[in-house]
């Protein structure tokens, strides 16, 4: 689990474990097994397994992991998500960063979740965005698979995104042909943000563009956009979307909607460690 070379469960354990975990050292150090379950105190969407488990195996290489459940399983409160066996010092020293990854991957799971069956019936897409925790990208978007959406770029190097401010820079949209035509010529996808039917356009008039980002549009410009349609051209909707108005927007027959909310907002769940009858 890295990212740009750095070890993020490493990270994790040496700023809670530090130089040992004294508090397990006094009062529990005595060689003992023990079992125990995370379970959820709250319906969620699961994710995070495979990042506990590499950190119950850190801590402890006799840690067994007994059960997990898959990436993106529903739980209902009180229904357990792993349970594993091992020291019983080992165990608390590893609970807290343990819980830390599944209570944050679980909680973009679940709102992205809720996010996908808002729009369940359409044939849009939810995607999510670069707005993610530092050093989480590639955790925080796999959660967003578990809970039914799709991953969007993983950051600035795999996709060209031509956004207001590119705009500004190279003089406008007319003068983006050369720069596109180089994106195809390295095998790039390319995706050009708007936010007015003037400029689609003029971005629909232009050779290779792959999506075209409605940026902060009404359901009523958004359909007006639709109705503009041309073959090969996908179109995203982005800007101020909510559960409350994405049914809407999914409606205009937008492609794709990019919601930033699924990694920057969401809410870590409920999720606890509990010791349970250990026997052999």
């Amino acid at each position: 689990m890295t990212a740009f070379g750095t070890d993020l469960i490493g990270l994790a354990l040496e700023e809670d474990i530090g130089p040992g975990d004294v508090t397990t050292e006094i009062f529990a150090g005595t060689p003992s097994m023990a079992r125990a379950r995370i379970v959820a105190r709250q319906d969620c969407v699961f994710s995070g397994g495979e990042v506990a488990r590499e950190v119950w195996k850190r801590v402890s290489p006799a840690i067994r992991i007994l059960s997990v459940q898959p990436e993106g399983t529903l739980l209902v409160s009180g229904e357990s998500a792993m349970e594993v066996e091992g020291p019983a010092a080992s165990l608390l020293s590893a609970e807290r960063v343990a819980l830390n990854f599944l209570q944050r991957l679980s909680g973009v799971a679940t709102l992205t979740r809720q996010y996908v069956e808002a729009i369940r019936g359409t044939p849009a897409k939810i995607l999510d965005t670069r707005k993610t925790t530092p050093g989480l990208r590639a955790l925080e978007k796999a959660a967003v698979r578990a809970g039914g959406g799709t991953n969007h770029r993983m950051g600035l190097h795999d996709m060209v995104m031509v956004k207001d401010n590119h705009l500004a820079a190279v003089g406008g949209i007319p003068g983006l042909q050369p720069a596109i035509d180089e994106a195809k010529r390295r095998g790039l996808r390319v995706e050009i943000e708007v936010d007015t039917i003037v400029q689609l356009n003029e971005v629909l008039a232009l050779r290779g563009v792959d999506v075209v980002l409605l940026d902060n549009m009404s359901p009523d410009l958004l359909r007006q956009a639709v109705e503009l349609r041309k073959p090969g051209v996908a179109f995203e909707a982005s800007g101020g979307i909510t559960l409350e108005n994405i049914a809407a927007v999914a409606a205009t027959g937008v492609d794709f909607i990019s919601v930033g909310a699924l990694t920057h907002s969401a809410v870590c769940v409920d999720l606890a460690l509990d010791f349970v009858p250990y026997s052999r």
